[in-house]
């Protein structure tokens, strides 16, 4: 029989080992060194069945990409941040030189091969928003969304024309406005600003006051429409996802297990903001400190059990968390699936996955900004904690880089790449139905775009719902679906402006609550 005594020995000395706090130790270590793309691939670890796949790289030339999203051709548009953090003091930040690249598949089979800069001169583009062969895009230190335009076909925007004025914006660019998603109720929305916008034709959007989601970098929508935000400031990881945003920035206790804020990441430098206080004796992170790029899985080539699923990103611990989500008497709950461990982790600390979305293809795509240094200089000044360990390990010795993963499973191979901007209006009607989140997001946003009201009798068509692994999606004549388009709307909803048809008496308008 073994001894009990000594088993009870060891397991009170790895409680204690697990209590006793990290004390900092700024010895000087090996640099950080930059691997290329398939030795930091070898450093990745998923779960069994999952891959990661590089779709771009320094390679292709993208340079600290810090947002990704896709035309209705399926061309992918990168922000490129490419004077963050080009030193330990950030010097130069704010000269015009980031862009917007736009990078296509000419053979149609998910190899981009054709690069170009869609625009340059930027002052660190933040947002990006394709329309149809306009696109929509803001930049650091303002409100203002210009709308951009290629009218010669070079894939290079050779018009701007102001869309929205909202004027300068201060404060750090950690803290400025992300997102500019649309959503299922036809509103664009966006982190930081209490607002949302609609599309209004040639005329300027209108602009209505919503609750302010508290949300930092990053936006995503599920397939019924809601919007989850993330607060990395605040250290809360994914929060305020109750409700829509509209009825208040609500949290309720129990919506996730005490532990579920805790990261288990695969290396530690200690290269953490919080300081001892947020790090483990193995130097690891141990709670959210820059949670963001989240996304909701809405694809249909990879596994059911996984859509619906929140990712997202920790870049300061090297990983991404899986958010189970489940919905328990009315309640949405989440939880961590990996007991201590994560659905994706590194052991490169380079690794740096800011941002995440679905694709056209029906996988998901992850923005790695691979990069030594992740925080902005104003947390990484003379004399802070962060400072010492990024000279420590050389930190700031690496940067330039870029990679684009996506991510894949052995049991599904990824869709083909559409042709909406192409295609007549009945044709996208057809892909409201489509298992794949992004078509049926995609597709909405052209039919409001292009205004024909000959697509009036098969939006207003009462078909049954389309079901599929994921569960039902969204039927064509969804009411949400079809605000915002004016006249394309079906009889007895809002027409554009919010008013209400012919008979149906005085609006009676809900003044948001607050959120607690």
């Amino acid at each position: 029989m073994r001894p009990v005594l000594p088993a009870l020995l060891v397991f009170a000395a790895v409680i204690a080992a697990e209590d006793k706090p990290y004390v900092p130790d700024f010895t000087p270590q090996p640099p950080v060194k930059a691997l290329t793309p398939e030795e930091e691939l070898k450093t990745i670890e998923l779960p069994e069945g999952y891959r990661l796949e590089l779709v771009l790289s320094e390679r292709d030339g993208i340079r600290e990409p810090a947002n990704l999203t896709f035309d209705g051709n399926g061309r992918m548009y990168i922000a490129e941040l490419r004077t963050y953090m080009q030193d330990i003091d950030g010097k130069n930040e704010h000269d015009p030189l980031g862009v917007v690249s736009r990078h296509e598949s000419t053979k149609r089979d998910g190899k981009f091969d054709k690069h170009v800069l869609f625009r340059d001169k930027m002052l660190l583009p933040r947002m990006v928003l394709p329309l149809d062969d306009r696109v929509l895009i803001n930049e650091t230190d303002t409100l203002d969304i210009f709308v951009y335009r290629d009218t010669d076909g070079d894939g290079i925007a050779d018009t701007k024309a102001p869309w929205f004025v909202g004027g300068p914006k201060n404060g750090n660019l950690e803290h400025q406005q992300s997102g500019l998603i649309w959503t299922l109720d036809n509103w664009l929305y966006q982190t930081y600003n209490a607002y949302r916008l609609r599309w209004n034709g040639a005329k300027e959007p209108l602009k209505e006051t919503i609750p302010n989601g508290g949300g930092q970098w990053g936006l995503a929508q599920d397939d019924l429409g809601k919007i989850w935000w993330s607060n990395a400031g605040g250290e809360k990881g994914l929060w305020h996802f109750q409700t829509p945003i509209l009825y208040g920035a609500y949290d309720l206790k129990g919506q996730y297990p005490e532990d579920f804020m805790q990261v288990w990441p695969k290396i530690g430098l200690a290269d953490h903001q919080g300081g001892a206080g947020r790090t483990r004796p193995d130097k690891t992170l141990n709670h959210f400190t820059a949670s963001c790029g989240q996304e909701v899985v809405r694809g249909d080539r990879l596994p059911a059990d996984l859509r619906g699923d929140v990712l997202i990103s920790e870049p300061v611990g090297r990983l991404v968390r899986r958010a189970k989500v489940s919905v328990v008497d009315g309640i949405t709950r989440l939880e961590n699936p990996y007991a201590k461990s994560e659905f994706i982790r590194s052991s490169d600390p380079n690794f740096r996955i800011v941002n995440m979305v679905n694709g056209p293809d029906g996988c998901l795509y992850l923005v790695d900004m691979y990069r030594g240094i992740i925080q902005e200089g104003n947390w990484v000044k003379e004399g802070s904690y962060l400072r010492k360990v990024v000279q420590q390990y050389s930190m700031d010795k690496v940067f330039g880089y870029g990679r684009i993963w996506r991510l894949v499973h052995k049991d599904f191979q990824p869709g083909p790449q559409p042709r909406m901007l192409d295609e007549t209006p009945a044709e996208l009607v057809a892909h409201l139905s489509h298992p794949n989140g992004w078509w049926r997001d995609t597709a909405q946003k052209l039919l409001v775009l292009k205004g024909d009201k000959s697509v009036v009798p098969a939006l207003t068509e009462n078909r049954p719902p389309r079901t599929g692994a994921a569960g039902a999606y969204p039927r064509p004549l969804d009411p949400r679906r079809t605000r915002g388009a004016g006249s394309l709307g079906r009889p007895g909803l809002p027409d554009l402006a919010g008013r209400p048809p012919p008979g149906a008496g005085p609006p009676r308008r809900r003044k948001p609550r607050q959120g607690r």
